[in-house]
């Protein structure tokens, strides 16, 4: 797993997306090319494969079969925003807190979520502030 971190004006990190297992990013540029204005810092050992842009592309133009791959590999990665959006669109702060660890879990199993992100970043990702997160953490039964 890798997050993606972009940086404010001000300097500090602001947490925009997670990577799971066997995605190829960045995804804007799987069609066409395109800067990326992001930093990927891995959560727990990985292994990255570099992948050439100038064989991508002409292997993309090439290849039929490359280029339905690639749709079928964007179209997995929309169902995956659309529960990240389902998860910023539940009414109570505590469903988009119990969302978001649904989501996790398919990915980090019996893990915590707050042994992979810092509140500040569950909170980024949720549209909540750190101090609801905690409050919402901390109200959780124990397991």
């Amino acid at each position: 797993m890798l997050k993606i971190v972009r940086i404010h004006e001000d300097g500090s990190p602001y947490l925009v997306n997670i990577i799971v297992p066997d995605e190829i990013i960045p995804h804007h540029s799987l069609i066409s090319p395109m800067p990326y204005h992001g930093t990927a810092i891995a959560l727990v050992t990985c292994e990255v494969e570099p992948v050439s842009p100038q064989q991508w592309y002409e292997e993309l133009m090439q290849n039929a079969e490359k280029s339905r791959e690639i749709a079928l590999l964007l179209q997995s990665k929309l169902r995956m925003m659309q529960q990240r959006i389902d998860q910023l669109t539940q009414v109570t702060p505590a469903d988009k807190l119990s969302k978001l660890q649904q989501w996790f879990a398919a990915y980090i199993g019996s893990a915590a979520i707050t042994d992979v992100l810092t509140q500040d970043e569950i909170g980024q990702l949720i549209g909540l502030r750190r101090e609801t997160v905690n409050r919402l953490l901390r109200a959780q039964p124990k397991k």
